[in-house]
């Protein structure tokens, strides 16, 4: 199959900064009557909205449903629901597409479109690129007596709430278990403390009161320092920091230090290899710790390697028929429970570990030991189109790598979210990983000043 160049899609949908192409009232107006378009050939279904707290998400979801109606098709609201609700209820409540308005763990003042198949799974490409095509032709109205009806999903939260309990034995209880748990102010902030106090454990919710401004700012997955002083304020025995629209988590031991993706992917690979429940290789991706390599391999435990993204990671479990991957940032996907990554569905497999083997987390992490890894952000001029590495830094690239004499990795790539170039440099020593990373970061830098705008 041929690389489909898509303008507009992105690695998770379209994203942008509120008010400034492609994030505006007109192109996402636009965007839902070319999906209603492209989906009205066969389709004959409703199309799901959900969204997380963030205040533009009223203007966008509107923006959607309008356009949407003009191409014909009926409408489901869910209202504030995480994404991996948004991919469930898709397929449960037998919707043709589901459609989610967030910006992930992004700042209030940028959001984004993702989108969910019937199936639950993220478009393909080359429906992205269908869809892409008909946002290049004028927008028409269908005969109004064809237009489509909206309607609001009055139980979507118990839906999801009571499929999250199921992703665990009935025989596993969390009583007796203190669990603080930070909702970044977003989608989950109404659902993940429910799942957690109807299965018996104490619980402690942060993050919990979105005013559609707060959402990531200062907690969640990506600034996990609040609920690492909330674990060991409250002696709790687990942290669970979920992102803005609850499709990640990162967690916290009971001593308040960190367990990242690669270490929860690690925990649940080697809880399932030893109860025979693993099937085939754990799929990682190029920003995987090395640690999390050597460690399965231990176990005996193949890894694969995809490109950055959980739709690929997706794709090589569902093309292989493995269930088990993730990323370093807590978006991690168990096929055999959730058809999309799910920060709840992912705490919940770990609660599992701990209470079945009575471990603590802090001693179910213990077989991993982490590479240093350095990344740093080289912000690139936008133009409306895809980041790109500059050309012309090979040398330097290769002048890191022979410093790191075998011991260690580069990887410099373009955020599929964000105008930005991440470098990230990984080997034994810190000190060596970090001044080369800063080195080579100057140099990304300098070709992006001196070349054209990126994309």
């Amino acid at each position: 199959m041929g690389v489909v160049t898509k303008r507009y899609f992105g690695t998770d949908g379209i994203r942008g900064r509120v008010g400034e192409f492609p994030a505006t009232v007109e192109f996402v107006l636009k965007l839902g009557w070319a999906v209603g378009r492209v989906l009205a050939h066969g389709c004959g279904g409703k199309v799901l909205i959900g969204k997380d707290t963030r205040i533009s998400g009223y203007m966008f979801e509107s923006a959607l449903e309008a356009g949407l109606s003009a191409a014909g098709v009926d409408v489901l609201l869910s209202g504030p629901m995480p994404t991996p609700a948004v991919a469930y209820l898709t397929r449960t409540l037998h919707a043709c597409a589901g459609i989610v308005v967030s910006a992930s763990h992004n700042p209030y003042y940028d959001n984004g479109i993702k989108f969910f198949a019937a199936d639950g799974n993220k478009f393909p490409d080359e429906l992205e690129a269908e869809i892409e095509a008909v946002l290049e032709q004028d927008m028409e109205t269908v005969d109004p007596a064809r237009l489509g009806k909206a309607e609001r999903v009055a139980d979507a939260a118990g839906r999801y709430i009571e499929f999250c309990k199921s992703t665990i034995p009935h025989s596993v209880h969390l009583r007796g278990l203190k669990l603080v748990v930070d909702c970044a102010n977003g989608a989950s902030y109404h659902v993940a403390p429910s799942v957690l106090d109807e299965l018996g454990a104490e619980v402690i919710g942060i993050g919990v009161d979105p005013d559609g401004l707060n959402i990531n700012a200062g907690c969640g997955s990506t600034s996990p320092g609040a609920l690492q002083a909330a674990v060991r304020e409250h002696g709790a025995d687990l942290g669970i920091a979920l992102d803005g629209d609850g499709d990640r988590a990162v967690l916290v031991d009971a001593n308040g230090d960190l367990v990242d993706g690669d270490e929860v992917l690690y925990i649940l690979a080697r809880f399932r290899k030893e109860r025979d429940m693993l099937d085939g290789a754990v799929v990682g991706t190029v920003m995987s710790n090395l640690g999390l390599e050597h460690a399965l391999r231990a176990c005996d435990i193949d890894f694969h390697r995809t490109p950055v993204g959980d739709r690929y990671i997706m794709e090589v479990l569902l093309e292989r028929g493995w269930t088990l991957g993730g990323e370093s940032s807590g978006h991690i996907i168990c096929l055999d429970r959730s058809r999309s990554g799910d920060g709840i569905v992912t705490a919940l497999q770990v609660l599992w570990a701990m209470c079945e083997t009575g471990r603590t987390l802090h001693e179910l992490r213990a077989g991993m030991t982490k590479y240093p890894q350095c990344m740093i952000n080289v912000r690139a001029r936008q133009n409306g189109g895809p980041t790109v590495v500059p050309p012309g830094i090979e040398d330097a690239v290769r002048a890191v790598e022979v410093r790191l004499n075998g011991r260690g990795r580069v990887l410099l790539r373009p955020s599929g979210t964000e105008p930005l170039i991440r470098v990230m440099v990984e080997g034994v020593d810190a000190d060596q990983v970090e001044r080369l990373a800063q080195e080579l970061a100057g140099v990304v830098e300098a070709a992006l000043a001196a070349g054209p705008a990126a994309g």
